[in-house]
C-alpha cells in the first residue's frame, strides 16, 4: 500500500528538513542530499535519525538515477 497523499505533502527530512523522494516500491524515503534513507514499515515512515541508513556512493546514484528516470516526486509536492 502506498503512503497517504496529504502525508507525502507534509514529510520532510528531520535532519535538514528538506523534502524527499519517495520509493513506493522499496518501502523507503531518500534524502539525496544527506545520502540516507528513511524506511517505511507497515505504511508507517520511521523518522528517526538514529534509524536512517546511510547510503554509499554506489547505492544513492542508483537511487538518483532512479529518481530522474522514473520521475520520483518529491515530498512536500501538492497531490
Amino acid at each position: 500500500m502506498a503512503l497517504d497523499p496529504q502525508l507525502l505533502e507534509i514529510l520532510a527530512c528531520p535532519e535538514d528538513k528538506g523534502p524527499l523522494l519517495y520509493f513506493a516500491d522499496e518501502d523507503v524515503l531518500y534524502n539525496p542530499r544527506l545520502k540516507r534513507t528513511y524506511a517505511i514499515a507497515d505504511d508507517i515512515p520511521i523518522m528517526l535519525i538514529e534509524e536512517a541508513t546511510a547510503l554509499d556512493d554506489d547505492e544513492a546514484a542508483r537511487l538518483d538515477a532512479k529518481a530522474e528516470a522514473d520521475g520520483v516526486p518529491s515530498t512536500g509536492t501538492p497531490a
